[in-house]
């Protein structure tokens, strides 16, 4: 294998990435950018824009300042999710495809359970971990368990090759360890697939964590799936209450998920 130079990125993942930043900066300074707090009470019920940049919600609070205080908690919740399910996935993964040189049994043994995982559905985890041990830390576990089996299985998919060329034949007749053989010989191959599925999966755990607030199992008071769930009954009459969140949320998917094609495209160019 020859591995050439990097492809210059395509201007929609210079778009996606920039918008990343700015969504993911915003989120983080929100709550210093706000002109109110999250709770108090600026003007009438659904007042329209103009008193102030969003309007108000049902009980007359600034949108745009719940808005702002909601990002905070979504995103960093999703970032410590999605890490840690890339890290212990790379592992499994990477573990299994190792384990199938040598001993094939071990794979199976090490991927057969996260293949019954993917049998139950992310939402249904998710409710059963929140009704279990409410609280953030339970979102966190919910959703690293749901993203485990799908990372593991794509580096398991993306380690499997590697694992039959010689560099890695000759560490293993060397007798290295396994923390070696997984650094050093195998991680370096797959580490573009892994950033992308990655980024796949922090957008399920956007997804996930905004669902737990909307169904009021989160731990924020306006995160934004919890402005989604407020702003509903009053759409008709506040349509900006229910619009921000929704279009942040969906910005934030569209541009990872561009940002994700563009990765899995250069690590193929990278590896032809």
């Amino acid at each position: 294998m020859t591995l050439r130079s990097a492809p210059r990125r395509s201007r929609g993942a210079l778009a996606a990435c920039a918008v990343l930043a700015a969504v993911t900066l915003l989120a983080l300074a929100g709550p210093w950018l706000a002109p109110h707090s999250a709770t108090e009470i600026v003007g009438r019920p659904y007042a329209a824009p103009g008193h102030g940049l969003l309007g108000t919600d049902q009980l007359g609070r600034d949108v745009l300042s719940r808005v702002l205080h909601g990002g905070r908690g979504v995103l960093l919740t999703a970032a410590v999710t999605t890490v840690s399910g890339a890290v212990l996935g790379a592992a499994v993964g990477l573990t299994a495809a190792l384990a199938a040189v040598r001993r094939p049994w071990v794979d199976g043994l090490v991927m057969r359970p996260l293949d019954a995982l993917l049998a139950i559905p992310p939402l249904l985890l998710l409710l059963l971990f929140l009704t279990a041990a409410p609280g953030r830390w339970s979102i966190v576990a919910a959703v690293v368990v749901v993203s485990l089996p799908l990372s593991a299985r794509v580096v398991r998919a993306a380690a499997g090759p590697v694992t039959r060329r010689a560099h890695v034949e000759a560490a293993l007749a060397r007798g290295e360890r396994l923390p070696w053989l997984v650094v050093r010989e195998l991680l370096p191959f797959v580490a573009g697939p892994l950033l992308a599925d990655a980024a796949v999966r922090f957008v399920l755990s956007v997804y996930l964590v905004a669902a737990a607030g909307f169904l009021g199992l989160g731990t924020g008071t306006a995160d934004w799936g919890v402005l989604i769930a407020d702003a509903l009954p009053g759409a008709e009459l506040q349509p900006w209450a229910l619009a921000a969140p929704v279009l942040l949320v969906a910005v934030l998917a569209v541009a990872a998920n561009v940002l994700s094609d563009d990765i899995s495209r250069r690590s193929r160019a990278l590896q032809a």
